[in-house]
């Protein structure tokens, strides 16, 4: 596994895995995507995982992003293959056969937020931020992010957040359904393992069926495909190649010149 990614065992049944790139706010790039679909595709099935934690490194971010960085000189085949990874690797941890739990100790933006909402549970430090702010980019989500966010907190809200690019905060996002547990700083591994004892306590098959169950009502692929082929046709535009070179930048992107 890359350095990327810290993966470790808790009390020999749980995983924890840490997004390691905290000079960059734990922005999510190919290597920790790959990173995420080599462990949930390889062990899928395992009885002697009982559920698995994904966290961020550092104190401000769970994860900030993508990295905007690949963003530059990219064509449509690779910006597609790229959201196409995204979705299989998040799709992997979505459809995983124990509870992934997102323990989100701070920022929580763009696949950041996307990566928050495909585990099964958040749990979510008091000073946590969510937001897909793709629009800023003059882009749509790349990893599922307009078919999760709906799911969660509804469609008017999601249109709202999707559309305006603003952030929420951890009480608004209790409030409306994207955080399951609200804690104190500090506090989001210690309550996702309660959590996760807690399930692990009942029937395994059981549990595996009703994630499996839950995610066949909500999962169509026509529309999370679409996403993947807008993503991969908008990062070719001259209106991403503004959105990207503005951020880059430190500026505002001037989209109607």
């Amino acid at each position: 596994m890359n350095s990327e990614l810290l993966i470790e065992r808790i009390d020999d049944h749980f995983v924890s895995i840490i997004i390691n790139r905290p000079a960059a706010l734990n922005a999510i790039n190919r290597p920790v995507m790959e990173g995420l679909l080599t462990f949930f595709t390889e062990n899928r099935g395992q009885a002697d995982i009982y559920g698995v934690i994904i966290s961020g490194a550092g104190e401000k971010a769970f994860a900030a992003g993508a990295d905007i960085t690949q963003f530059t000189e990219v064509d449509e085949k690779e910006g597609t293959s790229l959201s196409a990874l995204g979705h299989e690797a998040f799709n992997a941890i979505e459809s995983f056969h124990v509870p992934v739990i997102a323990a989100v100790n701070g920022f929580a933006l763009g696949g950041g937020c996307e990566l928050a909402m495909a585990c099964h549970l958040r749990v979510v430090s008091k000073k946590a931020k969510f937001g897909q702010p793709e629009v800023n980019l003059g882009l749509v989500p790349g990893y599922g992010g307009t078919q999760r966010l709906p799911q969660l907190i509804g469609k008017g809200r999601a249109l709202e957040l999707l559309l305006t690019a603003d952030m929420i905060d951890a009480q608004k996002a209790s409030e409306w359904g994207l955080a399951n547990e609200l804690v104190e700083p500090g506090e989001e591994l210690s309550k996702s393992l309660e959590i996760l004892k807690k399930i692990a306590s009942k029937g395994p098959q059981a549990i595996s069926q009703i994630i499996e169950l839950v995610n066949s009502h909500y999962h169509d692929p026509k529309s999370f495909t679409k996403e993947i082929h807008t993503f991969g046709k908008l990062l070719t535009t001259d209106e991403c190649i503004e959105g990207v070179e503005a951020f880059l930048e430190k500026r505002k992107a001037n989209f109607r010149k």
